[in-house]
């Protein structure tokens, strides 16, 4: 499943095809979502935000779009007027303007809300604070981690629950947990304020500079960019730190990559 900072991408693309522009289309696959469609023609969109893996879509007449893409959902962008291209996937939302529609495929969670109510979503009310929100400190997040909601959970399941954070997964767990050098079976009770500290920072600057860095993440990373892997996906190459094999395990059923000498 994408993570926060693929979503933030995506919507940046749909933003800049067709944001404040009218729209001369609309279509919806699901029959709930038929009646809005002439109520939607003629406005614009007037802003694209997310909110972890969700992406809220608003639109001029008090409207708003909720989608969240869960595993296979994907949005795409085409030029005004050009037929998508053929694919196994099935179109879910059409939104057309003259220079450009933006296609969503194959995504179950859809629904239209009034803009003045879609915070209260259930899926909004359930998340944390995004983790990309330029607004949240390190200083909200160290307390977030001691609150007693929070500070007796171990930290490998703790990073995937978006109630913690929107927007974080598993790679941004495996590399949060590197750079701090932590233990996914920790606990924050049970960190020093060093420690804490660190995890902190991490789980804001690892998750920042993988989006701003545009998603290059592998080993061969193109030239100029600022991020690669430290630790996931890369069984059996050695630590940046100190040189050990990185190790891969499961954790919360899901894939973890970690060193063994320098994460204690």
């Amino acid at each position: 499943m994408p993570e926060g900072p693929e979503i933030r991408r995506a919507a940046d693309l749909l933003v800049r095809a067709v944001v404040n522009k009218p729209l001369t289309d609309v279509w919806f696959a699901f029959p709930s979502l038929k009646p809005y469609q002439s109520a939607l023609r003629g406005t614009k969109i007037t802003a694209i935000e997310t909110r972890g893996k969700a992406l809220l879509t608003h639109f001029s007449n008090g409207l708003t779009l909720y989608s969240h893409n869960q595993l296979y959902g994907v949005w795409r962008v085409v030029k005004g007027g050009e037929t998508p291209k053929e694919t196994k996937r099935s179109l879910r939302v059409q939104l057309q303007t003259t220079d450009a529609a933006i296609l969503l495929y194959s995504a179950s969670e859809i629904g239209i809300y009034d803009t003045a109510e879609i915070e209260n979503h259930p899926f909004l009310q359930r998340i944390g604070p995004d983790v990309l929100d330029e607004t949240l400190t390190v200083a909200q997040v160290r307390e977030r981690l001691i609150s007693p909601k929070f500070r007796n959970r171990q930290l490998g399941g703790m990073l995937l629950d978006q109630a913690f954070l929107a927007g974080l997964g598993n790679y941004l767990r495996a590399e949060i947990l590197w750079l701090a050098k932590l233990l996914p079976e920790h606990k924050p009770k049970e960190l020093n304020e060093t420690e804490l500290d660190a995890l902190a920072d991490a789980c804001l600057s690892v998750a920042r500079l993988s989006y701003a860095t545009r998603g290059t993440m592998d080993e061969n990373v193109h030239h100029g960019a600022l991020f690669r892997f430290k630790v996931f996906g890369r069984t059996g190459k050695p630590c940046e730190r100190c040189g050990d094999p990185i190790v891969k395990s499961s954790v919360s059923s899901r894939p973890f990559f970690w060193c063994p000498v320098c994460q204690v």
